[in-house]
């Protein structure tokens, strides 16, 4: 089950033995899946309870000489021999903690199908501060890594996921995060594009080739001299869509021309915005290496007020994105094993 909260979408699991509930960012561009623990030296406020490692009789430390901890690299540590870890992030949030193994189970209350995974590698967070979301307990990594949950469940769900993201103002709509080979029903409204093997392996890389306005397609070949196989990663928990900046330049003044009106002083990060109650009917498709995902006005102007909408994508001189604005209602499927991500466009207030 995945719910939307300020922005951002929180995955439903149960961990330990009894099973508590927890509510978690479902982050497709981390691979280490962690909680707020028990006892908890710094953490941020959250609604929940904390998880008390105590009461699991399924949790265990894992040990510093572990091929998981090896895994961390320089962001595990030991002490008296249990494996420490240390996460930061871009926005200067960061996660302290152990290193544990525990049961997980995944599910869907609609289908009553559920998966229980016991020795899941987890962190149990001890020191957590930053701009966490207090509706979550912490963050549920479902990157490509070896510590990620998608790899950890391997051949139970065959390298397959799918989740559908309601719109961010339906905040009492649920809608599924599904495992396995019935992620994604084909049919022909069902596009994919391929994964490029890149390295970090945490991320899902895939190639953009350009975005149309209308029916004036803007080129990324244009803008740089090579497009770059592998040049954009799908990321479920940046909200934002993120292009790079001599591109994004071309891709607004396009936009500019197409609305037609006149653009008010923009709010925080957002670099175009609008004064209009309706939605911005300009239709913008973006294109992926052999496919083309027409999105939306919901996926392309974020509705900041009642009466102003901003444009969703934003300039960037770092790494490319796409955010999860740009994928709500689409069912998004990933299969590791086929390396392909695709697009359904879907009801997801249905799915």
């Amino acid at each position: 089950m995945v719910t939307v909260h300020n922005g951002e979408y929180l995955m439903k699991i149960s961990i330990g033995t009894p099973p508590v509930d927890v509510l978690a960012l479902a982050d497709t561009s981390s691979d280490l899946t962690w909680v707020q623990c028990k006892p908890c030296r710094y953490c941020y406020e959250q609604v929940a309870p904390l998880f008390d490692p105590k009461s699991s009789s399924t949790y265990r430390n894992i040990s510093f000489d572990s091929s998981f901890c090896k895994e961390l690299g320089d962001q595990g540590s030991c002490r008296r021999n249990v494996c420490r870890y240390s996460y930061s992030y871009s926005d200067e949030s960061f996660t302290n903690g152990d290193l544990a193994s525990e049961t997980f189970t995944l599910g869907n209350s609609k289908s009553g199908r559920f998966i229980s995974s016991p020795k899941q590698v987890f962190g149990c967070g001890h020191n957590n501060m930053g701009t966490f979301n207090k509706q979550a307990s912490g963050l549920v990594g479902l990157g490509g890594g070896s510590l990620s949950l998608i790899f950890q469940l391997g051949s139970s769900i065959n390298g397959k996921f799918s989740y559908c993201f309601v719109s961010l103002t339906a905040e009492h709509e649920t809608s599924t995060l599904s495992f396995g080979a019935d992620t994604i029903v084909s049919r022909s409204d069902v596009v994919s594009t391929p994964l490029v093997s890149k390295s970090p392996d945490t991320y899902y890389f895939l190639t953009l080739e350009g975005v149309s306005i209308g029916r004036k397609k803007q080129s990324l070949e244009a803008a740089v001299e090579k497009v770059e196989r592998g040049n954009i990663i799908v990321d479920s928990g940046t909200t934002l869509t993120l292009l790079p900046s001599h591109f994004y330049d071309e891709l607004e003044a396009a936009v500019k021309g197409a609305i037609q009106l006149t653009p008010i002083d923009k709010p925080k990060e957002l670099k175009l915005c609008y004064k209009i109650v309706k939605d911005i009917g300009v239709l913008i498709t973006v294109h992926f290496s052999g496919v083309d995902v027409k999105l939306n006005p919901v996926n392309t102007f974020d509705r900041v007020d009642d009466n102003i909408v901003c444009f969703a994508i934003i300039p960037t001189n770092d790494l490319a994105i796409f955010g999860n604005i740009a994928q709500i209602n689409f069912l998004v499927g990933y299969d590791r094993k086929g390396r392909t991500v695709s697009f359904k466009p879907t009801d997801c207030t249905k799915h």
